[in-house]
């Protein structure tokens, strides 16, 4: 009953619930995503031999594994070991390993070709050792499709045999597309993992593909995302090794290897050193990050435990702390792998962002991934340089699905539209940056602190502006990248390309129109199109201008055609 003391007539208070209602609504349609699980995922990998240090025996890579179990049960860790066929065919790993716990702890397939698997499915031995780690010998990708299908079946059967179970999670540094889906169809593995990108190390090349967490690679290219369900394989590929979000990627500029930055516990300056660890899981936990983050922990025995107690020691109890505070969630790579299947049917869009680096350095840095496309930026003396644009292509193939490698070196790429790394050399570095035309010269925009939100599969950067009074507001979508500068004041603005002298030959660009890029990469054609902007070749250097129309520029990152 309405009272008549309070004079409010039942058609307002209708009226009033119906605005409350609306305002609601939009509100919600506009909400701000938290960020999603941070999940670390603890992985070791074992071989049974190393050949390439008389020092490291058998014993030494046994006992690596026996001090990592202790001390992940000593701080109640679960995590996921991955075993060389011959590591499991020998009878210590199968009685240290087998009495696990399940659910808490995973045996897969570290999957590099050692001898006797080779012997086993009835083929000729080529190494120079019982393990070689060289591309054409001890990875899938030196063998053909149909030696593959035997070296696979031969793995699966005696892991059965012995654990009475297929493994359900198959790592590598990097495995063919071929293998994978032939994993995935007879064997039903759920998780699959490859090596951090990275440029030359160790001969092995894996650059400009989905930067962190997991994706679903295409059936003819295990390094390529695919765009649709029905051209992937349904098995998530994680990035391995919890790579430096700000340095890993510029370390080694003007060299033909890069170093190595990340959570690896033998590195000094990483996973080794406290104040580098600490940074990164703070930065892992804090930092806000779209859809969800994702890490490795964890170390190959190949290194000892002499070289990696120290960096081990310390992480294992600090992540025991943030699981404990619910900050991270500890899973199996399995575990990790079902979770992604359920919550996503093609890659989702993710970031990875710091905005407080190490005491000492004012970089700040975001990372974005999608299905489409990766870009990556970074703020550097208050400035801005787009560090990184590739696109990706579900049909762009890789020549280790059809044929071996005859080379020891391994090389996965996608489509670079600005690569800061392979373009630059140490005086030279490459990359977007933005600039302004001021009282007829040309000026880096400068600004303050980035702010990033996320907002429903969006990444938006809100970046302050000193050079004008307003902001250049930043969106990554799943096909889309925008950039809008907000200021009452009127400013020339654009992006300039800059590249080292010595790369010019290494670009795609074949014409520069003002509505699109035309690219050719490795016999493929791309296109990087521009909905709202343009395209220029300008005379000032730079081999690339972007420029805004009506302070605002869309870039099409679906479309590549």
């Amino acid at each position: 009953m309405i009272s008549k003391k309070n004079n409010i007539s039942p058609k307002l208070i209708v009226c009033l619930a119906v605005c409350l209602f609306c305002l609601n609504t939009k509100a919600q349609s506009v909400k701000v995503v938290q960020s999603g699980p941070k999940i670390v995922n603890i992985v070791n990998f074992i071989r049974l031999l190393e050949p390439r240090d008389a020092k490291i025996t058998q014993d030494v890579l046994y006992q690596t594994v026996v001090k990592q179990v202790e001390i992940m049960k000593k701080y109640h860790l679960g995590g996921t070991f991955l075993l060389q066929y011959d590591a499991f065919m020998d009878k210590r790993y199968q009685t240290l390993l087998a009495g696990l716990p399940k659910g808490t702890f995973e045996i897969g397939a570290w999957w590099e070709i050692p001898q006797p698997l080779v012997e086993n499915a009835g083929m000729k031995w080529r190494g120079r050792y019982p393990w070689d780690w060289r591309a054409n010998i001890g990875f899938s990708t030196g063998y053909t499709p149909a030696e593959r299908e035997k070296i696979i079946d031969v793995y699966f059967t005696d892991f059965k045999k012995i654990f009475g179970y297929y493994p359900k999670t198959v790592a590598s540094w990097f495995i063919d597309a071929y293998s994978l889906n032939y994993m995935y169809e007879k064997y039903h593995i759920v998780a699959s993992a490859n090596c951090k990108d990275q440029y030359g190390t160790d001969g092995y090349t894996l650059w400009g593909g989905y930067w962190n967490q997991a994706y679903y690679p295409s059936k003819i290219n295990s390094y390529m995302p695919a765009q649709h369900a029905d051209k992937q394989i349904p098995v998530p590929i994680f990035r391995l090794l919890g790579s430096d979000p700000v340095r890993q990627y510029d370390t080694g500029l003007g060299s033909t290897r890069q170093g190595v930055i990340t959570l690896e516990p033998v590195y000094k300056f990483g996973g080794g050193d406290s104040t580098w660890v600490n940074w990164f899981f703070k930065s892992f936990t804090d930092e806000k990050s779209l859809g969800f983050n994702y890490t490795q922990a964890g170390q190959e025995n190949s290194f000892t435990w002499d070289a990696m107690k120290k960096g081990f020691e310390l992480q294992m109890p600090l992540i025991a702390k943030l699981r404990n505070e619910h900050k991270i969630r500890v899973e199996t790579m399995e575990q990790s792998g079902t979770w992604f299947k359920k919550n996503y049917k093609v890659t989702p869009a993710t970031s990875f962002t710091v905005t407080k680096d190490i005491e000492g350095s004012d970089l700040k840095t975001a990372w974005f991934n999608s299905r489409f496309y990766r870009v990556n930026i970074l703020w550097e003396h208050n400035t801005l340089r787009i560090r990184d644009i590739h696109l990706f292509d579900e049909a762009f193939p890789s020549i280790y699905e059809t044929q071996a490698a005859t080379s020891n070196e391994c090389i996965f790429y996608t489509l670079p539209i600005v690569d800061g790394y392979i373009w630059s050399r140490r005086n030279q570095i490459a990359g977007l940056r933005i600039k302004a035309m001021v009282d007829g010269k040309e000026v880096p925009v400068e600004g303050g602190e980035p702010k990033f939100t996320n907002t429903q599969g969006t990444l938006h950067i809100s970046w302050p502006l000193t050079t004008v009074d307003g902001s250049l507001e930043m969106e990554m979508t799943e096909g889309t990248l925008k950039m809008n500068l907000i200021s009452k004041a009127k400013l020339d603005w654009y992006f300039d390309l800059n590249i080292a002298a010595t790369a010019a030959a290494k670009l795609p660009f074949q014409n520069i129109n003002a509505t699109n890029v035309e690219c050719k990469f490795e016999n493929t054609s791309y296109k990087l199109k521009a909905v709202k902007g343009t395209f220029s070749k300008p005379d000032n250097g730079a081999v690339l201008r972007l420029k805004p129309l009506m302070n605002s520029i869309i870039l099409n990152t679906a479309d590549t055609k």
